[in-house]
């Protein structure tokens, strides 16, 4: 089980790369415009699940790979995902048509305050997730 635990860190790692990129475009070489477009959006949202994700089987594969998880565990997961999908609704609302902002048919997209606010706390709920998974669970006496 060490290899999925590392695999889950690597995951982590690979998620948590892609997050700094999408929030820092320039430090790829790329000179970043005025404002956040929505390959900016899509590389936030794809590295904090991918950094949630690798989270989540590190936690399961390094403390509890033996042990099916209890309910408590279970509500972590789903308190994690349910973070990620609303980072993801709140993170492209006003791609899809229904943000505070509206938009003109030839006009960028415009990432907002209550999205970037919405954006924070979704982060901010799936991480919860993650430590109610871990700190919620029998750890193995026999190891």
């Amino acid at each position: 089980m060490p290899r999925v635990a590392q695999f889950g860190m690597a995951l982590g790692a690979l998620g948590a790369v892609l997050t700094f990129m999408g929030l820092f475009p320039g430090v790829t070489g790329l000179d970043p415009a005025i404002g956040i477009g929505v390959v900016q959006i899509f590389t936030i949202l794809i590295g904090f699940t991918l950094l949630i994700l690798g989270a989540l089987i590190y936690v399961k594969f390094t403390f509890y790979a033996f042990h099916p998880a209890n309910l408590a565990q279970q509500i972590g997961i789903r308190l994690a995902l349910t973070g990620l999908l609303f980072a993801a609704i709140t993170g492209l609302a006003d791609i899809f048509g229904f943000g505070s902002n509206i938009r003109d048919a030839g006009a960028d997209p415009v990432f907002g305050f209550l999205q970037a606010l919405g954006l924070i706390g979704s982060f901010v709920i799936s991480s919860v997730g993650v430590l109610i998974y871990a700190m919620t669970g029998q750890f193995d006496q026999e190891q």
